[in-house]
């Protein structure tokens, strides 16, 4: 269910992000509501239920070493995307 939000933002960095959303073919609240998933992904329970069947599939095929860092690497591919 999605819900309205209001948010006081400065208004070149509206127009920036907007400029951003279009480039990549994303709406503003898509941007705005991906970031929020990232940033509270530790604090938000995983329903399974809630998932697409394709991603339920998919979910715990892949196996990493118990010191794997996502953030790191995540941060890294990110950086290759877009630099900075």
């Amino acid at each position: 269910m999605n819900t309205k939000l209001t948010l006081t933002i400065e208004k070149e960095v509206i127009k920036t992000a907007k400029e951003y959303a279009k480039e990549k073919g994303e709406s503003l609240s898509d941007l705005v509501e991906n970031y929020f998933k990232l940033i509270t992904k530790d604090r938000r329970e995983v329903h399974p239920e809630e998932l697409s069947s394709r991603v339920q599939r998919l979910r715990g095929i892949i196996k990493v070493d118990n010191d794997f860092d996502y953030k790191e690497v995540l941060t890294e591919e990110l950086f290759k995307k877009h630099g900075s």
